[in-house]
């Protein structure tokens, strides 16, 4: 396992690491987890990503009652949350980032993972009704009441990001350091025009989510959608759309004969391709059994393998030049 300073900090995150999104509590319950997070800190992981609004705040309980029975050092591992939409319905308590939601939302995360502090809390979205300097003072005094080390952004847009870097260095607060895109060989918008000048401008960290798109990439949805599989779920056909567009699963198809060719599974050579982009600090893996979760982190292996030649084939399946990226 290799490691990347998160942006520009000091703090260092293992390239590939794991997130509870959909599978903790939904898939995956304390004991499956303390199995599968054991797995990963033996393979180097030592960033776990989480959200408030993860099965409605039972991820976080979860990984925290999974975390109190691995009794790590607390200084060997990172620990995340997102916060934005809320566990309530009520005015101020939803899709908000304003002062009181973020101060009470750090509180009730705090609370179910049983920590003292978050490593990273990230704003989950975008809160175009809040003040962006409403919500930089509360992350800053979130931070100086050492209940988060570092703050981020999940989901900006770059004007967005620099906006809340600048009002930060204008009052000397702490500024935001990591952003979470969305980044996969479908979706890479968020490493594209403005973001490349503002990664390269900023050196700003990123920790992507659904590397896989959701599964897509693993080509398992190549034939049909598997009952045991995250769309097959009844609270997630929202995904039924996706992986079964037939232009999608053409060019995941088209992926299988460079994946052989490696010695590697679809999934692998999907997260090694993550993996060589240089704004990435860290590619948030997900996994509902340990054997999958070995199986992903030998991408790490993979990556070492996808030349300048390589990379240009995969770009020819998925329709994009290089002036594009």
């Amino acid at each position: 396992m290799e490691y990347r300073h998160l942006g520009r900090t000091g703090i260092k995150v293992s390239e590939l690491s794991l997130g509870s999104w959909v599978t903790f509590k939904n898939q995956v319950d304390v004991d499956a987890a303390v199995e599968i997070m054991a797995a990963a800190y033996a393979a180097g992981v030592n960033f776990f990503d989480n959200a408030e609004a993860y099965a409605a705040g039972k991820s976080e309980e979860v990984m925290g009652a999974a975390l109190k029975k691995l009794g790590w050092r607390r200084g060997s591992y990172l620990v995340t949350t997102k916060l934005y939409w809320g566990l309530h319905d009520g005015v101020n308590e939803k899709n908000t980032l304003n002062r009181k939601r973020l101060i009470e939302g750090i509180n009730g995360s705090l609370e179910r993972f049983q920590l003292d502090y978050v490593d990273v809390l990230y704003c989950h979205r975008a809160d175009k009704t809040t003040p962006i300097e409403e919500t930089v003072w509360a992350m800053h005094n979130i931070i100086e009441r050492g209940k988060a080390m570092y703050w981020g952004t999940s989901e900006w847009s770059a004007t967005e990001i620099v906006q809340a870097i600048e009002i930060a260095e204008r009052h000397h607060l702490h500024k935001p350091v990591v952003e979470q895109p969305q980044y996969n060989l479908f979706e890479r918008g968020r490493f594209s025009g403005d973001y490349v000048r503002f990664y390269e401008d900023y050196s700003y960290g990123s920790t992507i989510w659904s590397p896989l798109a959701s599964g897509l990439l693993s080509g398992k949805y190549n034939a049909g959608i598997p009952k045991d599989s995250r769309a097959g779920s009844m609270n997630m056909n929202w995904l039924t759309e996706s992986v079964t567009d037939k232009n999608k699963i053409a060019k995941v198809q088209a992926l299988e004969p460079i994946a052989k060719e490696l010695g590697c599974t679809l999934s692998q050579l999907s997260l090694a391709w993550c993996l060589k982009n240089p704004f990435v600090s860290s590619v948030i893996t997900g996994a509902t059994s340990v054997k999958q979760l070995q199986e992903n982190m030998k991408a790490i292996d993979v990556a070492p393998k996808l030349t300048d030649d390589v990379l240009k084939r995969i770009d020819v399946i998925f329709g994009v030049k290089k002036e594009e990226e």
